[in-house]
């Protein structure tokens, strides 16, 4: 049996991990008022989130993304799953780099009440990220390696 993992996914996937974690230290950074340490924190998990991203979309335009490769009766779910997974991490990175941005400008209206939801839906899309990793790298083998819309399709 063959046990040896993608090197970029694999990698990409720790520093959306990481993200979170800097993510859960900088909420409870905050809930103590220690204020310096939380824009620190919140910058690294910014930082991670950005290191992610470039390898994951460098791998998607440079190598493709890879399809699911597991049995055909589970693949709608895996599908749908990723639809929401995909969505979770578009808003994610949205309210994140609004939460961050309103943050480093002392915009704390906005960014209190920003900040709390984007953890949370910082959370699950980690999570949901590490599964979709789980699904296509460990549990099963991935699939074919092709463009992102044959990836979803299937085609």
């Amino acid at each position: 049996m063959d046990y040896s993992l993608p090197i970029l996914p694999t990698i990409s996937t720790t520093f959306i991990v990481l993200s979170a974690v800097f993510v859960a230290i900088g909420w409870g950074q905050i809930r103590k008022r220690k204020i310096d340490a939380h824009k620190k924190t919140m910058t690294l998990a910014g930082i991670c989130a950005t290191i992610f991203f470039i390898i994951y979309m460098s791998r998607t335009i440079f190598i493709g993304n890879t399809a699911f490769g597991g049995p055909d009766e589970i693949k709608i779910y895996y599908t749908i799953f990723l639809i929401f997974h995909v969505t979770l991490a578009t808003t994610g990175a949205v309210f994140g780099i609004i939460s961050l941005i309103s943050g480093y400008k002392n915009k704390l209206a906005v960014h209190r009440k920003l900040g709390p939801i984007t953890s949370i839906i910082w959370f699950f899309t980690a999570i949901t990220g590490v599964v979709v990793y789980l699904l296509l790298y460990v549990f099963y083998h991935g699939g074919e390696t092709t463009s992102t819309i044959k990836a979803i399709l299937g085609s």
